[in-house]
């Protein structure tokens, strides 16, 4: 399975229109080579080079949707706030908000991995606040091909 993005290349700084230092906007990501039996895909963005003192290990969730139809084979940019598919659920990022939450590193050039997860079913409603653990938990047994997007971003 492959993803791409309209706005970005693999590898490649993401536009500041998409960041906190633009209008927050999700970038356009599309998909191809989707395995036979998927139900649903789940996309999660986050950022492992994210300082969380408390935590050092942990990496920066951006974005949590899951639940995407299977019929659908790109996500468009979205608002501040992306609008999601009919059917599709959104969790929390790391900021304690639903929706996409863009690059805005502290310091330094940071990774953001876009990963779509193609499943062989549709996850149970995972409820309003909903993490990406939840999310990857759920995923558990259903998971049939990954692909994944990096971008970077610097302010």
């Amino acid at each position: 399975m492959d993803l791409s993005s309209a706005a970005f290349l693999d590898g490649a700084p993401i536009p500041a229109r998409h960041t906190c230092d633009g209008d927050n906007t999700s970038p356009p990501l599309a998909w191809s080579g989707v395995p036979a039996g998927t139900q649903s895909f789940a996309l999660i963005v986050d950022d492992p080079d994210a300082p969380v003192p408390a935590r050092p290990l942990r990496v920066w969730v951006h974005w949590v949707l899951y639940n995407i139809p299977a019929h659908l084979a790109a996500l468009p940019e979205g608002g501040a706030r992306s609008p999601v598919p009919s059917g599709a659920r959104e969790g929390l990022h790391d900021g304690g908000e639903p929706g996409y939450d863009g690059p805005c590193p502290p310091i330094g050039r940071h990774r953001y991995f876009h990963t779509l997860y193609a499943l062989d079913a549709l996850l149970p409603d995972l409820g309003a606040n909903a993490q990406k653990q939840d999310v990857l938990l759920a995923m558990e047994g259903h998971v049939l091909a990954t692909a994944v997007l990096m971008g970077t971003y610097q302010h």
